[in-house]
Formats: C-alpha cells, sequence, structure tokens
C-alpha cells in the first residue's frame, strides 16, 4: 500500500469507528468535504477507502449469518 492509501485507509477506519459509535452517518460526508478541499487525491482514495470498509462489513454479516443457519440445519 502506498502513503495515499494508507492514509485514506486509516482515515476511513476512524472515521467508520465514529460513525458507529455516534451514529451520526454524516460525519464520512463532513470530513470528505473537508479532505476534498484541499486534494481530491485523498478525498477519492478515502471514499474508496469507506466503500471499502463497509462491503466489507457487509460480507461479514452475510458470512456470519449463513454460518448461524448453518449450524441450525
Amino acid at each position: 500500500m502506498d502513503l495515499l492509501e494508507q492514509v485514506a485507509d486509516k482515515l476511513a477506519q476512524e472515521v467508520l469507528d465514529a460513525t458507529r459509535m455516534t451514529g451520526n452517518d454524516a460525519l464520512v460526508d463532513e470530513v470528505k468535504k473537508t479532505i476534498g478541499a484541499s486534494s481530491t487525491t485523498l478525498e477519492e482514495a478515502f471514499m474508496t477507502a469507506v466503500r471499502i470498509r463497509r462491503a466489507e462489513a457487509r460480507g461479514r454479516d452475510a458470512l456470519r449469518r449463513l454460518l448461524k443457519n448453518e449450524k441450525l440445519d
């Protein structure tokens, strides 16, 4: 991972953690606007990392549900 991806992913993780703790989904958009004002490159990498992390979470949730159903059968 290059520096851009590392910075974007770390920020995405922190913002998503804060979103889960506060329930405030607008945090992602606020951070996106803030970093986009000075670096569109970082903004794009941040949003990519957010989408990847959210998709990963949905995938893990689906796997847990599937495994739970397997144990019940």
